[in-house]
């Protein structure tokens, strides 16, 4: 089946509130005729007028000014079109994608699946020592990332760009429904990620310090640790609900 589109997209917030995107950024990944998944030329970004100043924390990442943004149109008005592009659109995806369905909520991206290429990236590069979305671009070297398009980084259209190519690599590896599921769950963490056993694989680590991180805070953590318990034999998983600000579906 060709012809099937994922759109990748990106936010950049005001820092101040729970609905304030000051700009948002996408580029789309397609499925050929030759069964592999690439990029194509459909990227793009649009300044978005978050309502309110922009925190000078914020504007110290991203660097949009205020004046920038007080012409641009709000948020409801401008994501419907871009989250809901004409012809179809199978899922939308991003880095850490929780952060996106926040704002990208059902009624402004049509109830479309999201795949979250952090989690995904946990599963099929389980070796790499980081995951960030600017880490995985420098270890990994995608092929075809241009440098320069993928530049300045905590901007929305290149950070889209260059999960784009995350995207397309963990597409031509495993399918579209491993990568649907695998973003339906908690993150599955390679190794323990603090605390006296941080940096270790879970394999690695004693009973009892299993069993207190099977009581953490952090959904990850406990889905993680429970994952290895079921491992060394101790019984089915059960199913983890993420928090509703993380599923948004």
């Amino acid at each position: 089946m060709s012809n099937i589109r994922i759109r990748v997209i990106d936010l950049e917030t005001g820092g101040n509130g729970a609905n304030e995107v000051c700009e948002i950024g996408w580029q789309d990944v397609v499925l050929g005729e030759n069964g592999r998944w690439s990029l194509n030329q459909e990227r793009g970004a649009l300044l978005v007028n978050p309502g309110r100043p922009i925190s000078p924390d914020t504007m110290a990442v991203h660097h949009i000014l205020d004046a920038e943004v007080a012409e641009a149109p709000f948020w409801n008005e401008v994501a419907p079109s871009i989250l809901r592009p004409q012809g179809s659109v199978a899922a939308l995806a991003a880095h850490r994608a929780a952060f996106e369905q926040r704002y990208c909520i059902p009624r402004l991206a049509g109830g479309l699946p999201w795949i979250c290429t952090w989690k995904c990236a946990l599963r099929v590069w389980p070796d790499l020592p980081r995951f960030s979305n600017q880490m995985l671009r420098y270890q990994r070297m995608p092929e075809g990332l241009k440098h320069e398009i993928g530049l300045p980084a905590h901007r929305a259209m290149p950070d889209a760009y260059v999960t784009a190519h995350h995207l397309r690599d963990l597409l031509n590896i495993a399918s579209l429904e491993e990568l649907l599921f695998w973003s339906s769950q908690p993150g599955l963490l390679p190794r323990v990620p603090s605390g006296p056993d941080r940096g270790k694989g879970w394999d690695r680590i004693g009973q009892q310090s299993l069993e207190e991180l099977l009581r953490d805070r952090d959904i990850d953590v406990r889905f993680s640790a429970e994952t290895e318990r079921v491992r060394r034999g101790g019984g089915e998983q059960p199913a983890v609900v993420e928090p509703a600000q993380q599923k948004l579906l």
